[in-house]
């Protein structure tokens, strides 16, 4: 399945919203996608001025639309998440696809959006990378942000992880990364290449496995690289060993500037699309971007967690923490200690987190008020307080050492004691009856028309 062919799926349900107003990429497109960011639909801009392409936005922006494209549950999702992390399967080369229908050598045609006002320049933050070691023995698949630099060369971010290994690598070989990077694929695709997987799997053969066998690839013409025959826009470039440039600020996750630093420029040499292609836009730090990023780690917390408990019932890297830094978990336990212990599993599971809550199953993860009143009514700060000084955070912290990183963490058990009766905690309930049932529908009714009015 092509992001096409789901894109349709979501126009039958009813879940894309079609902006024809002329709109400018120079902010305006970025401050459209901001209001309609929490729980909002799939917005597809359809004159974006300047280009004759349109731009699709907010496609992963809910659980419920991520679950649908992988078509399972959502009480399933952590477990297929981790079945296909575990079994990848190779996907099928196919020797031409959609991607291929027009050829073009540069991006100046490409509507890459301005964000924010600070930001350095346009923004690439789709981009699916591909890349393979120099004897060909490993690929990756990640998601990175490119800054535009001209209509040949973009800079990439490389955080020190697997890419930038490989890059590394073929520095030290002296040579250029050949890299393949795609833009508008479907949501397994780009769920698979946030994954934090281990260096040497190939993140296109989990999407693979998530979409059923049905992901095809091609070879680039003007790299030694992969992409998805289905993707909308492929961009064929080199990592350059050699030419390095100032990249940022840009807002992160958190809805901060990142820090200005040097990174490696990406030379263009050919691009590749559909002949009606649509440009897949993410705005950074919105509701895409935490589900993007948090989620494969939430179930990196589940799986870990599951191992000290009875059950986990389920966990949330929560709006509020930038769906990064804030963890909160519903368990099950069997005695006092499990919460500290679940505590120190997550934080052993997601290093960049800061501040885990753990809860009954009786809480609602996603609910903030629910949370806060698990802590007001079963957590004792002398008791069931959690404080991790001088540990390894995350870059994206503000509030953390710049320089080395460190951090204070802090775990808060607001589980039931079993020490203390069992009444004390247990949630006042009120009786249901089929009448007043009744009563309340027929009153959401009438409340709906004077709201109308």
């Amino acid at each position: 399945m092509s992001l096409r062919e789901f894109l349709n799926i979501m126009e039958e349900k009813g879940e894309i919203l079609y902006i024809k107003d002329k709109v400018s990429p120079q902010f305006e497109v970025a401050y459209i996608m901001k209001n309609f960011d929490k729980n909002g639909p799939i917005l597809m801009f359809e004159n974006v001025e300047g280009y004759k392409t349109r731009v699709v936005a907010n496609v992963c922006g809910t659980r419920k639309r991520i679950c649908t494209a992988l078509n399972v549950k959502e009480e399933e999702l952590y477990k297929r998440l981790t079945e296909a992390w575990r079994s990848p399967k190779k996907p099928k080369i196919a020797s031409d696809g959609p991607v291929k229908e027009v050829v073009k050598s540069d991006l100046s045609e490409i509507p890459i959006l301005h964000h924010f006002e600070r930001d350095a320049a346009p923004y690439v933050t789709s981009a699916v990378v591909y890349g393979r070691s120099v004897d060909g023995n490993i690929e990756n698949v990640s998601v990175h942000r490119l800054q535009l630099l001209d209509k040949k060369h973009l800079a990439i971010r490389l955080v020190p992880r697997h890419l930038f290994k490989l890059w590394s690598m073929a520095k030290e070989a002296g040579k250029d990364l050949d890299v393949s990077i795609s833009i508008g694929v479907h949501p397994a695709v780009m769920l698979a290449a946030s994954s934090p997987l281990p260096f040497g799997v190939n993140e296109f053969e989990v999407a693979n496995t998530l979409m059923d066998g049905g992901l095809r690839l091609i070879e680039c013409e003007h790299v030694n690289a992969y992409a998805p025959a289905e993707a909308e826009l492929v961009l064929e470039g080199k990592i350059s060993a050699k030419k390095e440039v100032d990249e940022g600020p840009f807002v992160d996750i958190t809805g901060t500037y990142d820090i200005m630093r040097k990174q490696p420029v990406v030379e263009i040499f050919g691009v590749i699309h559909r002949k009606d292609y649509v440009y897949q836009a993410l705005l950074p730090s919105g509701a895409e971007h935490r589900l993007l990023m948090g989620l494969p780690h939430e179930v990196l917390i589940w799986d870990s967690v599951s191992k000290v408990v009875p059950k986990v019932h389920a966990v949330n890297l929560s709006e509020g923490g930038s769906g990064w830094l804030h963890a909160i978990i519903a368990i099950d336990k069997q005695l006092d200690g499990d919460g500290k212990n679940a505590l120190l599993a997550a934080f052993a599971a997601h290093p960049s987190l800061k501040h885990a809550v753990v809860v009954d199953s009786d809480i609602n993860v996603f609910d903030v008020s629910d949370v806060e009143w698990a802590i007001a009514t079963r957590f004792q700060a002398s008791e069931d307080l959690i404080v991790i000084e001088n540990a390894r955070g995350s870059s994206l912290d503000s509030s953390a050492d710049q320089e080395t990183g460190l951090t204070t963490k802090v775990g808060v058990d607001a589980t039931r004691p079993f020490t203390k009766p069992k009444d004390k905690f247990e949630r006042a309930k009120i009786p249901a009856s089929e009448h007043a049932e009744e009563v309340i529908h027929n009153l959401s009714g009438l409340k709906k028309k004077i709201s109308a009015h």
